[in-house]
């Protein structure tokens, strides 16, 4: 146990909320702060993407002895299933051995990350908008406007889980030597939805990520606990075949009948759900330093925001957790080196994961449609499973180990060069699982 401490965090999300439960266990008197109403009170709809825990996420949890009450409340998803068309299905199973991510509705867990939280004894305050904080004393200045009257909440150490659009790292932002920058992606998205059956099922195989891949545009469905699916729309804002070109009903039902026509029997409220949802915006966001000294730290999207087409936004954000945790058992009451090696042991790492999200795009969008991409990854797992001690697909070490994203995206690029000169023997269809092809790739990787 640290000595404790009185602690405040903004955002009660999911990073927010679970770090507290650590903090809270760790010894320390939390509060959590948002801006926004409680979740539990309101409808989460409209703007989300469903979520993935995978092996980082898990272990994160498991650490803390909440894995169990997760997994209750999500579905296991072992492959990705590709839309070709109509009635055309291709399977591609992630991993060996039956591993599997497990799809998660981001309201519901929210939901339960902070009932587990206040069961521990953290205390959370809505409709709290936090305007700014003064880093050297880690005073929370909070009020009703930006421009009126505020309260002055003094703590010991403050955190920042406030997303993307963080006030804390804005505040940290004004700092000498503070690096920022922010990039958004030309596509956004828009939520859809896939009702359960009249009995309580699902339409489609829950236990898949659906994919109807069109090059540079997308639709993706995760399932649900209740039967439904959450579908994500992803498409440029502006141009052809964008979100700007579908204004009016016939134009989007001819669209959706021309490019994903087997969605017709399974989103009835499609004109719907599009004209009333949003359409939401992707950014990556990078910065450094993440704290000040030892009364500030960000953690999360407050400080490394990614595109969602790896599923990693979440899972990156509680290994930060882990890693946290790690350096409070290591250094224990001195917070200042547990900051400083925090974020010099994360950055790397979530520069990598952002590189890795952003190249997803053109593979889940363009290349698992493509029979070359297909016969590689089948390739791929084959020589894995025959030789698990010479090659892990990136996929499996990014999503199924605990290997540090910036390990993970070093090796990754190195495979892809070696698949690039396998992908070129000749006769290659009739012989992927041939002694020749296993001793070309042993011969390439024996040179690296």
């Amino acid at each position: 146990m640290q000595t404790p401490k009185k602690i405040a965090v903004v955002g009660s999300g999911l990073v927010g909320s679970l770090l507290a439960i650590y903090l809270k266990k760790a010894g320390h008197s939390v509060h959590v702060f948002d801006r926004s109403p409680d979740i539990r009170k309101v409808a989460f709809s409209g703007r989300s993407i469903n979520l993935v825990m995978s092996t980082r996420g898990w272990k994160t949890l498991e650490d803390i002895g909440l894995d169990s009450a997760i997994r209750a409340i999500g579905i296991p998803v072992d492959k990705r299933a590709i839309h070709l068309g109509k009635n055309e299905v291709n399977f591609q199973y992630y991993g060996n051995h039956g591993e599997a991510i497990f799809s998660l509705s981001r309201g519901v867990l929210n939901r339960k990350m902070i009932d587990l939280a206040e069961e521990v004894g953290v205390e959370f305050f809505f409709e709290q908008k936090i305007w700014d904080v003064t880093l050297a004393d880690a005073t929370l200045h909070i009020g009703e406007t930006e421009r009126g009257a505020w309260e002055e909440l003094k703590y010991d150490m403050v955190f920042g889980s406030d997303g993307a659009f963080s006030r804390v790292r804005h505040r940290m932002q004004r700092q000498s030597m503070f690096n920022y920058s922010q990039e958004f992606l030309s596509l956004g998205y828009k939520e859809l939805h896939i009702p359960a059956n009249a009995d309580g099922s699902h339409k489609i195989d829950k236990n898949s990520l659906h994919i109807w891949p069109r090059g540079n545009f997308m639709l993706m469905a995760l399932a649900n606990l209740d039967g439904s699916f959450t579908c994500t729309l992803f498409m440029p804002h502006k141009g052809e075949n964008s979100f700007e070109s579908l204004q009016d009903t016939p134009t989007l039902e001819a669209f959706f009948a021309t490019h994903f026509p087997d969605t017709a029997a399974v989103i009835p409220d499609l004109v719907h759900d599009f004209f009333k949802n949003p359409t939401s915006a992707l950014v990556t966001m990078k910065c450094y330093p993440w704290t000040f000294e030892d009364k500030v730290a960000l953690i999360g999207d407050a400080c490394h925001a990614i595109v969602p087409f790896y599923g990693h936004g979440m899972n990156a954000g509680f290994e930060d957790i882990t890693v946290l945790h790690q350096m409070m058992l290591k250094y224990g009451d001195n917070w200042e080196q547990i900051f400083n090696a925090y974020e010099q042991a994360r950055k790397p790492n979530t520069d990598a994961i952002a590189e890795l999200s952003y190249r997803n795009f053109m593979e889940m969008s363009s290349q698992t449609a493509d029979h070359t991409f297909i016969l590689q990854k089948k390739i791929e797992k084959w020589f894995s499973e025959k030789h698990p001690d010479k090659w892990m697909p990136l996929y499996s070490r990014v999503t199924f180990s605990l290997q540090p994203y910036a390990e993970a995206l070093a090796f990754g690029n190195q495979q892809n060069e070696i698949m690039k000169q396998v992908m070129q023997m000749n006769d290659l269809e009739s012989k992927w699982n041939s002694p020749d092809v296993e001793a070309k790739i042993v011969a390439l990787l024996a040179k690296n």
